[in-house]
């Protein structure tokens, strides 16, 4: 599975919410939560409005014509905020293309980018129990508070 990386397409926007869902950890597919969960306010901020606030940025992974995931980041208090200049990332793919190593590109290609927009960090939440939270460190991300099973993680840039 070979990704294409590339920036999103303003026409793409609207999979964001779709992306937005996936990116809840939900260990238990009999006990996912509704999708109307993504309209609090908590989970909102992530994709309300998406590339109108200035440093909103945002990479696909495309296979074989389709959107596989996405990581985008934007500067906002969300649940892995550290501070008012670093943006916030989050991730997520669709389940058919888990676990081939297309996060792993998507996010390494995000933190080029980010290095290239000149920020000095990018930070993260993810639940302790998330396999996903295998990966962050391999990424160069790093602990900075544990949040009972949350994780924020920071990323030098």
């Amino acid at each position: 599975m070979e990704p294409q990386i590339r920036p999103i397409r303003q026409s793409e926007h609207p999979l964001l919410e779709d992306l937005l869902y996936e990116a809840i950890w939900q260990p238990d597919a009999a006990l996912r939560l509704p999708r109307e969960v993504i309209r609090r306010p908590e989970l909102s901020v992530y994709v309300e409005a998406f590339g109108e606030r200035a440093g909103d940025c945002c990479l696909v992974a495309e296979v074989d014509g389709r959107v596989a995931g996405a990581a985008w980041c934007r500067v906002m208090h969300g649940f892995g905020s550290i501070d008012e200049e670093t943006p916030e990332l989050a991730v997520a793919l669709f389940p058919d293309f888990r676990g081939a190593g297309v996060g792993t590109r998507l996010v390494g290609a995000l933190l080029d980018e980010l290095r290239r927009r000149g920020h000095a960090a990018v930070s993260l939440s993810v639940q302790r129990a998330n396999p996903a939270a295998r990966l962050y460190p391999r990424l160069g991300f790093r602990v900075v508070e544990e949040r009972g099973e949350e994780l924020v993680m920071r990323c030098a840039l």
